[in-house]
C-alpha cells in the first residue's frame, strides 16, 4: 500500500487520521508543524501528503510548493471558495474542509492513489484475488462470477477494510439511495458474499451498526 505523511498540528486529529489509513493498510508518518514536514519529504519519498493550510512553522501553502511531484490533499477549516481555488491552483489533487466523515477521507485517498497509479488497482488475500480494473475475482485461481452490485460490495468492503461499515453508509455507495430503514437488500447481498468467497470468517456482523471485512 502507500507510505502517506500526515501534516496537521492538533494531535486528536492527526492521530485519527493515521488510526483509520493505517487500518486499510496504509503506512503513514506524523508531522505536527511545517518545517517538520519540510525535512520530512526532501529525505523521504512518499505517495501521498495530507495537509492542514494553517500550521506553525511553514504553512500548507508553502509545503505543497516543495512537494514537487508528491500529490497532495489538503485538509482545513479553511473552507472558503477562494480557499479552495487557492489550495487546488497550488497544485493539491483535492480539498476537504473540516469537520470531515473519516469514510470520505479514506475514499478521496484511495481515489487520488488510484489516480496517480501510487498503489495496484487489485487486491489480495487468503486465496482471493481481486482485480478492480476488470472487476473480476478469483478463489484458488478460478474465476467466481460475482453480479454487479455483488461485486460492488466487495469493492466498497475492501477499500474500507477493518472498518466498520453502517448499512446506510453501504446502501449510499453500492445503491446511491439514501437508507428508509430496510436494510434487507445488504443483508442479502452480504450472506451472498459470504456463500460465494467462503467469507463467513472475514466478512463480520457489527452488532447493531452493519459490516466491516477484516483482512
Amino acid at each position: 500500500m502507500a507510505k502517506i505523511l500526515i501534516v496537521e498540528d492538533e494531535k486528536s486529529i492527526n492521530n485519527l487520521i493515521k488510526l483509520n489509513l493505517e487500518l486499510v493498510g496504509h503506512t503513514c508518518l506524523q508531522a505536527f508543524d511545517g518545517n517538520t514536514a519540510l525535512e520530512l519529504t526532501a529525505n523521504g519519498r512518499f505517495d501521498l501528503a495530507i495537509l492542514d493550510v494553517m500550521l506553525p512553522g511553514a504553512s500548507g501553502f508553502d509545503i505543497i510548493g516543495a512537494l514537487k511531484d508528491i500529490p497532495a490533499i489538503f485538509v482545513t477549516a479553511k473552507g472558503g471558495l477562494e480557499d479552495r481555488l487557492r489550495g487546488l491552483r497550488a497544485g493539491a489533487d483535492d480539498y476537504i474542509v473540516k469537520p470531515f466523515e473519516i469514510l470520505e477521507l479514506v475514499a478521496r485517498v484511495d481515489a487520488v492513489l488510484r489516480r496517480t497509479k501510487a498503489v495496484s488497482d487489485s487486491f489480495e488475500f487468503d486465496d482471493i484475488r481481486v482485480d478492480f480494473d476488470c472487476k473480476r475475482v478469483y478463489k484458488s485461481g478460478e474465476e467466481i462470477m460475482l453480479k454487479p452490485k455483488e461485486f460492488d460490495l466487495l469493492e466498497a468492503l475492501i477499500r474500507n477494510r477493518n472498518l466498520a461499515l453502517t448499512r446506510e453508509k453501504l446502501l449510499n455507495i453500492v445503491w446511491d439511495f439514501a437508507y428508509e430503514g430496510d436494510s434487507r437488500t445488504v443483508d442479502v447481498h452480504i450472506q451472498k458474499l459470504r456463500k460465494k468467497l467462503s467469507l463467513e470468517d472475514r466478512l463480520k456482523t457489527v452488532y447493531k451498526t452493519g459490516y466491516r471485512l477484516e483482512v
